[in-house]
Parts: C-alpha cells; structure tokens; sequence
C-alpha cells in the first residue's frame, strides 16, 4: 500500500509474518535514507565552517546532528529456527501457487 509499493488487494492477504518482513524492510531502508542524509549534511558543513569550528560547537561526528532510533536500538539477530519457519512456509506457498497454475 501506498508508501511500501504494495497493492491494497494483496496487501489484505498477507500474513502477519509477512507484513512484520515487510515493515522492517522499509523501515530499515528509511533508516538507510535518513543515515545518508545525516552525512551528506554533516560533510557540507564541514565544507563549509571548518572541522575546527564544528569541534569547537560539539559537533565531532554526524550522529552529533540528529539522533536515529537505530542509534539507540540494539541490532536484532534472527534465529536460525525462525528462518527455518519463514522458509518452509514460503515454500508451502510456493507449492500452492505453483498446483494452482
């Protein structure tokens, strides 16, 4: 739907395991977008009043601009065992999309 790219009568069929991968991909690449933009500001600074003068007003690095809520959350690891899940029941969809062919 809308800012994720998918459409709504698809959207209403997922599965809530479905969505959750969904979500954590956008999310994860809006994270990646704002991380950019962070960088990109923190450098056209620097460029433009000086290392010395960002130092000078507590300004070291890019996460000293604007914190992220990645900045603060630990990195999740997934386990083995739910990758498992996931899999298999792609495959029972597969299977099932593939005999209705």
């Amino acid at each position: 739907m809308g800012e994720i790219g998918i459409q709504p009568d698809h959207f209403l069929q997922l599965e809530w395991w479905q969505l959750r991968s969904i979500i954590r991909g956008y999310n994860r690449r809006l994270n990646q977008m704002w991380s950019a933009n962070r960088w990109q500001t923190y450098h056209i600074m620097e460029a433009q009043v000086g290392t010395d003068n960002l130092r000078k007003s507590g300004i070291r690095n890019p996460t000293d601009l604007i914190k992220l809520p990645s900045d603060r959350q630990p990195t999740v690891e997934v386990s083995q065992e739910e990758v498992d899940m996931l899999q298999a029941e792609m495959a029972a969809m597969n299977a099932v999309k593939a005999a209705s062919k």
